[in-house]
């Protein structure tokens, strides 16, 4: 970790440990924290200190140009892919049956080995689904 656990990164820490499976922006991030002694500019450089400690990972959302921040130094998130939906913008932890499936047959058909920690799937989520299902009723 950084030499300097300020205020401000503490803040930062505490609010994205409470939100693992969520990717939020710069800008929701200061919303939600509600500290105004704390600048944007502030957020960005703490942002990118945590993300160079290994304990957020940045994304770029398809179809987006906005920058959005989760939290990795959940013991729940280490060692799993991540599903990220596009709709309501929930990610969740596939589930190791499935992941492993889809390792092997990468590995064995490309020869490819999967880095889970950089790895997200996008798409749309079952609830998002459902919703899209139910208004077309």
């Amino acid at each position: 970790m950084s030499k300097y656990v300020t205020k401000q990164r503490k803040a930062l820490l505490n609010f994205f440990s409470n939100h693992p499976d969520e990717q939020i922006s710069a800008k929701e991030t200061l919303e939600n924290i509600g500290d105004d002694t704390i600048s944007l500019s502030a957020i960005y450089r703490n942002l990118a200190a945590l993300e160079n400690d290994g304990l957020l990972k940045k994304f770029i959302k398809p179809g987006s140009r906005d920058v959005y921040y989760q939290f990795t130094g959940s013991e729940q998130c280490v060692g799993h892919l991540h599903l990220s939906c596009k709709k309501c913008g929930h990610t969740f932890h596939l589930n190791s049956e499935s992941a492993g499936k889809i390792e092997n047959d990468i590995r064995n058909s490309d020869g490819f080995t999967l880095d889970k920690s950089e790895t997200v799937i996008y798409g749309i989520c079952k609830d998002c689904n459902k919703n899209m299902e139910t208004n077309k009723l």
